[in-house]
């Protein structure tokens, strides 16, 4: 990858310059932004993926359902193959048609909460048009999807990670210049225990809206057993050495988040992001694991929802699901659904025909 992005650094001039035409584009006409005819909150970042959109949506999601505001995630569904296109996602699905995402909030959410779109105000409309739809939606990875209208924006930023070296694809991890922060109402930081506050609000203050920031943790509160309900505590005990695998854009902050939370691995094993492992991509890992003396494996919930599908083999070791939930999000939901109350109030996004 980095002989990669050495080689290709010359285009970076060439897609910043299609990048910043294409928003002037968007923000010299805002009638190219399509009406979802329901309040739209969309999660997204400037940079690739690993930044914790997901998480914090599903954090949302079930936040603002708990508190009277009915929604559902519209979500490209990425690495999903289907035949029909928009398609509601139902618990237990394919991953391989839904995307493991998808899959994976659905699982969580329940039924009519999920629908993957290509074109996501195509989804908006399959969403309207049940019999009692929501009373808002939340866009997962939607900064860049600019086809569609949102009312609240935010953006989310890696605490740790956070812009790389300043530089868009393919010589750095940005997908739009930094001083597109400025659509965003408001920033969230994740792993904000380990990141320089007075750096990030800097940053923002300079290339931001002057919206609020939040700043948000990951805690992994427990472990289960894969198709089964048992939960294990944590810490997890010395005497159960792991092998910790997963298929993310930032394999390194789960690592990490498990030490933190006393999962003492002894291997890891990180295949790209969305990736479905095979048989072949299995039996490897099983093997690393019979080296490294490792008596159970554990994944994120995004992987569980693919293994349960493919029917692997656990070969003999347990496979333990990381249940991963968001610290320091209160002020965060409450400002969301004090802008979506004030949104009803206005009348600013009726229902339309």
């Amino acid at each position: 990858m980095r002989w990669l992005r050495i080689l290709s650094a010359p285009l970076a001039p060439f897609y910043a310059a299609v990048v910043r035409e294409r928003n002037r584009a968007f923000d010299s006409n805002p009638a190219r932004s399509a009406k979802a005819g329901l309040p739209v909150v969309s999660l997204g970042n400037l940079s690739l993926g690993g930044t914790g959109k997901t998480p914090l949506t599903l954090f949302l999601a079930e936040r603002l359902q708990g508190e009277g505001w009915t929604n559902a995630v519209l979500s490209r569904g990425y690495g999903g193959r289907r035949k029909a296109d928009p398609m509601e996602v139902s618990p237990g699905c394919d991953p391989g048609e839904a995307g493991d995402e998808a899959a994976m909030m659905a699982g969580r959410l329940g039924t009519r909460r999920v629908v993957v779109a290509r074109k996501r105000i195509e989804g908006a409309q399959l969403i309207r048009e049940w019999e009692q739809p929501p009373k808002c939606l939340l866009m997962d990875d939607g900064f860049q999807h600019r086809a569609i209208h949102r009312d609240i924006d935010l953006l989310v930023l890696d605490g740790v990670r956070r812009w790389g070296n300043g530089r868009m694809v393919p010589s750095g991890d940005l997908r739009e210049p930094m001083d597109s922060a400025r659509r965003a109402h408001a920033l969230v930081v994740t792993r904000a225990s380990r990141c320089p506050k007075a750096e990030i609000e800097a940053w923002w203050a300079r290339y931001g809206s002057g919206g609020p920031v939040f700043f948000t943790d990951f805690k992994l509160l427990s472990l289960r057993t894969l198709g089964g309900e048992n939960q294990v505590a944590l810490p997890l005990s010395e005497s159960m050495p792991v092998l910790a695998f997963c298929a993310l854009g930032h394999p390194e902050a789960f690592f990490a988040d498990l030490l933190l939370a006393g999962v003492n691995w002894v291997e890891t094993v990180a295949f790209p992001d969305h990736h479905h492992l095979t048989p072949a991509d299995w039996r490897d890992v099983a093997a690393r694991a019979d080296e490294a003396g490792a008596q159970a494996f554990v994944c994120t919930e995004k992987d569980a929802v693919k293994l349960a599908a493919a029917r692997l083999q656990p070969l003999g070791l347990p496979i333990l699901v990381a249940q991963q939930g968001v610290e320091g999000g209160e002020p965060l939901v409450h400002w969301v659904r004090e802008r979506l109350e004030s949104l009803s109030t206005s009348g600013s996004v009726p229902l339309e025909d």
